[in-house]
C-alpha cells in the first residue's frame, strides 16, 4: 500500500469577497439593517486596525464581536434573564478590515453581568478570521469606564498584569455626539507586542 506524504497544514479558508457582506453587517445596536436601533443604553463606537509584525496591515481580514445589552443581558436561552433582554439590540456583528487593517463596529457600552467563575465586567468579544491564520483568534476587549469591576473580572485576571492594559479600549473623543473606542489588535509581533488572546 502506497503511503502519501502529509500535506503542509492550511490557513483558514474559504475567505469571502467584499459582497458576502451589506451595510449594517458590523452594526449591533439593530436586529437588522431594515430596523430601527435600540433605545436603552449607550451608543459607542469601536474602531481599530488590525496589524502583524512589523505593524503590517492584515487585509480582508473578519471580525465577529458579540455582547451583552445595556443592562448586562444576552438574548439567548442560556441567560437565564432572557425574557428581560433587550428585544431590539441584536448583539452580534461582524466587520472586516480594509487595505490598511481598520474595522469598526457600532454598539452599545454593554453591561456587566454574573458568571459561574464571578462577576463579569463590561465587554466585548472578538473573533478574528483570515489570511496567515491556521485557526481563529479571540480577544476580549475591556473599557477604561469600569476599573473597579475590570479588577475583579476573571477573565481579565488571568492576564499578566502588564500586559492588561492592551485589552484595555482607549477612548478617542467622539463621533456625531457618540464615544468612540480605539481597539487594536496585534496577531503577531512577540509578547510585548502582541494582543492577548484567549482559549475557546
Amino acid at each position: 500500500m502506497d503511503m502519501l506524504s502529509p500535506s503542509s497544514q492550511h490557513t483558514i479558508g474559504p475567505f469571502f469577497p467584499r459582497t458576502f457582506f451589506t451595510d449594517g453587517d458590523n452594526d449591533l445596536t439593530r436586529l437588522n439593517a431594515e430596523a430601527r436601533p435600540t433605545t436603552r443604553g449607550e451608543p459607542i463606537l469601536i474602531q481599530g486596525r488590525v496589524t502583524k509584525e512589523g505593524g503590517f496591515p492584515c487585509i480582508n481580514m473578519i471580525l465577529e464581536a458579540w455582547q451583552a445589552d445595556a443592562a448586562g443581558r444576552f438574548n439567548h436561552p442560556a441567560d437565564p434573564e432572557q425574557h428581560l433582554a433587550d428585544p431590539d439590540f441584536l448583539g452580534w456583528g461582524r466587520a472586516w478590515t480594509d487595505a490598511e487593517g481598520h474595522y469598526e463596529f457600532r454598539t452599545l457600552l454593554p453591561g456587566g453581568y454574573d458568571d459561574p467563575a464571578g462577576r463579569r465586567a463590561p465587554h466585548v468579544n472578538l473573533t478574528v478570521m483570515g489570511a496567515g491564520l491556521m485557526r481563529r483568534v479571540l480577544a476580549t476587549l475591556f473599557f477604561p469606564d469600569f476599573e473597579d469591576a475590570n479588577a475583579a473580572d476573571p477573565m481579565l485576571n488571568l492576564v499578566p498584569e502588564a500586559r492588561r492594559a492592551k485589552i484595555v479600549a482607549v477612548p478617542e473623543g467622539e463621533r456625531d455626539g457618540v464615544r468612540v473606542f480605539r481597539f487594536d489588535i496585534h496577531l503577531r509581533g512577540g509578547v510585548e507586542e502582541e494582543t492577548p488572546f484567549f482559549e475557546d
